[in-house]
């Protein structure tokens, strides 16, 4: 029931609205995050500042392999012996 909307929206015959995404700031050519509407994108620009969208990318996929790299770590580390039993 939901696939027809986001095709919708990508051909542009329903309005996509940006209210989640951050501000773009024209005079600094940087986002800038918001506060009422906190994901991890807006989080990260509210922590370290306005930043590029390329830096801002960089930014968010470092944490996610340091997420993977914890997870991993939790995995396979002795204690995972306690939960699994291969």
């Amino acid at each position: 029931p939901q696939t027809p909307n986001p095709k919708a929206q990508l051909l542009g015959f329903v309005f996509c609205p940006r209210h989640r995404l951050p501000r773009y700031n024209t005079v600094t050519k940087l986002l800038e995050g918001k506060k009422e509407n906190l994901n991890l994108v807006n989080l990260t620009l509210l922590i370290t500042g306005p930043l590029s969208e390329r830096s801002l990318a960089i930014v968010l996929l470092v944490f996610q392999v340091f997420c993977c790299g914890v997870a991993f770590a939790i995995r396979y580390s002795d204690v995972a012996v306690m939960f699994y039993e291969d």
